[in-house]
């Protein structure tokens, strides 16, 4: 899964990279425009729910929220 982000995420450079290329090289705004935006809803809609999933897979969501029993812990060792 991290070559698929890794993959991913270079293509979607390049494809901003080309994208800002045709805005400035080759006059052609509204193709670049298009390219960049694609890239961008690529990296939003595919590339980021990628990410989140590998990050936080065997993690406990419970460790990291501010649950009654986490702020007991908290008071106990003397962290307000």
């Amino acid at each position: 899964m991290k070559i698929v982000m890794r993959i991913l995420g270079i293509a979607i450079l390049i494809a901003i990279g080309i994208g800002f290329y045709f805005r400035i090289a080759e006059d052609d705004i509204v193709t670049g425009d298009r390219i960049i935006g694609i890239a961008v809803l690529a990296a939003s809609f595919v590339l980021m729910p990628i990410f989140l999933v590998v990050r936080w897979r065997g993690k406990k969501l419970e460790d990291y929220t501010l649950s009654p029993k986490n702020m007991k812990k908290m008071r106990e060792k003397g962290i307000d």
